[in-house]
């Protein structure tokens, strides 16, 4: 209804208006696209390279709707890497409550960080700058996050070697042989494409259950005291679908090399 002088009714003007859950609705759907074009930038470019313009683009929001959800860019890109840590921790928990064996644990913890790496395309790179930059971004809420999941895997080995399954090995060594290969493969996707567009076969044709299962296999080994890895490698030729049996090329001996080498200079003296 219309009021003297083309005026709209207070009644009508009202029902225009967006309720408080549409209201509220819209502020998460603003908040969450930055949030996902802030880990890209990141990602992309580091803390340091990373342009608040070029989020605010990408998101197709004003620059100033970052500094209403966030308050700064670090605070943003603190947000990003406790939500890379956190939901780690949270799925490292479920198996740390599980009635699972400590075998089962830690093929459970390679499969927790794997799922967590690709459903965040960014943390692979992200994780990757922060440990070139010394962490420096970590606050100690996310620190918190990361030291519980060493702690996990810690109890699960220390529960393997009471069991009598595991020999006492360094979680951190444990920790670090796990995380590093998968975040690895993830964030060499892009390359491992290139070499294989240049000619490198099998380059980009590994896939995650792959990477993941032969992770699987190697900490067990190592875990339970096994040198030799042996059929539990993946193998080049494996990778493209090759089942045949691979010849074991065993590494020089140090003597050996030694003696290689002596002759090679006696050659070039005479």
């Amino acid at each position: 209804m219309h009021m003297p002088g083309g005026r709209t009714s207070p009644s009508r003007a009202a029902r225009s208006r967006p309720g408080p859950r549409a209201r509220g609705a819209h502020i998460d759907s603003s908040r969450r696209r930055l949030f996902d074009a802030a880990a890209r930038e990141f990602a992309a470019h580091g803390f340091a390279g990373a342009s608040v313009d070029r989020i605010a683009a990408a998101a197709r929001l004003n620059k100033a709707m970052i500094y209403y959800h966030f308050g700064s860019k670090a605070r943003l890109y603190r947000d990003i890497l406790r939500d890379m840590f956190a939901a780690v921790a949270g799925r490292v928990r479920d198996v740390d409550t599980s009635a699972a064996t400590p075998e089962e644990k830690i093929r459970k913890f390679v499969e927790a960080i794997a799922i967590e790496a690709e459903a965040r395309p960014h943390f692979p790179p992200i994780w990757f700058r922060e440990i070139a930059d010394s962490g420096i971004h970590l606050d100690k809420d996310t620190i918190r996050e990361v030291a519980a999941v060493v702690k996990m895997l810690a109890g699960f080995v220390e529960a393997g070697v009471r069991s009598g399954a595991f020999q006492p090995v360094d979680p951190l060594l444990v920790h670090a042989g796990i995380v590093g290969p998968l975040l690895l493969f993830f964030a060499s996707r892009p390359l491992r494409e290139r070499m294989a567009r240049a000619g490198i076969p099998g380059a980009a044709q590994y896939q995650r259950v792959q990477v993941v299962e032969h992770i699987q296999r190697v900490t067990l080994d190592v875990l339970r005291g096994i040198g030799d890895a042996g059929e539990s490698q993946l193998t080049f030729r494996q990778a493209q679908g090759d089942t045949r049996p691979s010849r074991r090329i065993g590494l020089p001996k140090a003597a050996d090399t030694a003696d290689q080498i002596n002759r090679s200079k006696g050659r070039i003296r005479r």
